[in-house]
């Protein structure tokens, strides 16, 4: 079976999704802190996201995480749960 891979760019504005490293989860909101690559932090909504966790790497649109990242260097979710 193929896995799902998250689409880069945005089928309806053509916007990038952005990796973004979640460093905190205040409270129970629905809102995370997240840290970008150059190391600027900003709240992200983690609504879309089921059992995000501190260190989860995810892609941002427009200030709501989209999906969970794979990226070469982190590894997807599941590698890093299962290891």
């Amino acid at each position: 079976m193929d896995s799902f891979v998250a689409p880069e760019r945005c089928i309806t504005c053509s916007d990038e999704g952005l990796p973004m490293r979640v460093v905190a989860l205040p409270g129970n909101d629905g809102i995370a802190i997240c840290r970008d690559e150059a190391g600027a932090d900003q709240e992200v909504a983690v609504d879309l996201i089921e059992a995000i966790t501190v260190g989860d790497e995810i892609l941002v649109h427009a200030g709501v995480a989209i999906a969970m990242a794979c990226t070469p260097d982190y590894g997807d979710r599941h590698e890093r749960t299962t290891a």
